[in-house]
């Protein structure tokens, strides 16, 4: 099979994909020599028979073992292989460059450990080839996923999650799962947007698509995690705290906006929710009065209690008492947050506690009060910003509109 001509680049479109669109399959791979070839293998065993023409892209992006010599080599052995090198490291960059260059009409990616069971392969990727959704995402949090892996990992990925829920209105339940596909046509204007490189890239680009508009598909998978795993969890979840205020201010500002094609007339996603707004100068200042006055709160707080009770207790206490305090001043600011704020301010308090608590825990006991103060408030500050989003989605949105 020659997939080289099977790829050629097809005109783009503004119709839903055609049935006979291609597709590549991204394997971003770092040092990981012993796990490629059987990965490579096992993909193209499933892909024996799938109807579409496809190829499979080996990126590998910095690895300093064996790594590309063996890419190399599968790429010479299979002619639906292709492998090609970049020196910047970050999952975000490799897809950036796999996708960019693909001459595909769709561009998908999985990781090399195959902890997603690859019999979910098919309807991700049948979701976006039919034209119901310019992008589709594994999902381990849905109903019909099994998946097993550690506590931390659970809590970690669940608070997280559901910061992006309640924080941003995301519709998408699972942000991180290594297991995607978007149009082409669609993924390129959406990648000159994303600034990550890294674990944040996937949130990034998800929530870029959905304010503006565009369709996410969830397909529910089974995941077993990898022993193995490469994550650094707590420092990946303190990152995408940074990527999360970063986008949020992003789009405070107006600036998260993007020129995708459209299914015309109608747009990709019926809810008009999902354009972009703009957020007023007056709200940002209130919200950011309010939000320095309980970061000073909470570290006032938590050095008197953490004097009568270890870090994880301290820290309950403190927070559930600024909450308090801040949600009583944010009814003041904002008309018609009260109703709001009930639905959703116990999901939030929770994301916050959860994510504060890593913080501080990750902090060496040798290293003092100081510094676990400074890393509870810097996390505080952060999801303080996300908050700001999320008041601004449920209620500054309704009152302008």
């Amino acid at each position: 099979m020659d997939t080289r001509a099977a790829l050629e680049p097809s005109p783009l479109l503004l119709d839903p994909v055609p049935s006979l669109a291609s597709v590549d399959i991204v394997i971003p791979v770092l040092n990981e020599e012993r796990a490629l070839p059987g990965c490579v293998r096992t993909l193209l065993h499933r892909l024996d028979g799938f109807p579409l023409p496809w190829r499979v892209t080996i990126v590998d992006n910095g690895s300093t073992d064996a790594t590309w010599r063996v890419a190399g080599a599968l790429a010479g052995e299979f002619a639906e292989v292709h492998a090609r090198r970049i020196q910047v490291k970050g999952r975000g960059a490799a897809l950036r460059a796999a996708w960019q260059a693909s001459p595909a009409d769709i561009v998908a990616y999985m990781d090399v450990d195959l902890s997603t069971d690859l019999d979910a392969l098919f309807p991700l990727l049948a979701a976006v080839a039919s034209g119901h959704s310019e992008i589709a995402i594994g999902t381990r949090l849905a109903h019909g996923s099994r998946t097993r892996r550690s506590l931390r990992r659970e809590i970690v990925s669940r608070g997280y999650n559901a910061l992006l829920r309640y924080g941003f209105g995301a519709r998408f339940s699972d942000a991180q799962c290594g297991f995607k596909a978007v149009r082409a046509d669609v993924a390129r204007p959406l990648l000159a947007r994303v600034e990550d490189d890294s674990w944040f890239f996937d949130t990034e680009l998800l929530l870029l698509a959905e304010h503006n508009g565009l369709r996410v598909h969830e397909v529910p998978v089974d995941w077993i995690e990898d022993a193995d795993s490469r994550v650094q969890v707590v420092r990946t979840a303190i990152d995408d705290l940074k990527g999360l205020a970063r986008v949020a201010r992003t789009m405070a500002r107006g600036g998260a906006g993007v020129e995708v094609a459209r299914r015309e007339p109608a747009p990709a996603h019926p809810d008009p929710v999902l354009s972009p707004r703009v957020v007023t100068s007056a709200a940002i200042t209130s919200f950011a009065a309010i939000g320095t006055v309980s970061a000073v709160l909470y570290a006032l707080l938590y050095l008197p209690l953490r004097g009568l009770w270890p870090p994880v207790p301290a820290n309950l206490g403190a927070l559930v008492l600024t909450c308090l305090c801040t949600l009583v001043a944010n009814r003041r600011w904002a008309p018609g947050l009260r109703a709001a704020m009930r639905l959703r301010a116990p999901a939030l308090v929770l994301a916050t506690y959860v994510l504060t608590t890593l913080a501080v825990l990750t902090v060496p006991p040798w290293a003092g009060l100081a510094a676990e103060v400074s890393a509870i408030v810097t996390t505080y500050c952060l999801l303080t910003l996300l908050r700001f989003a999320a008041l601004d989605r449920l209620v500054l949105a309704r009152t302008r509109n």
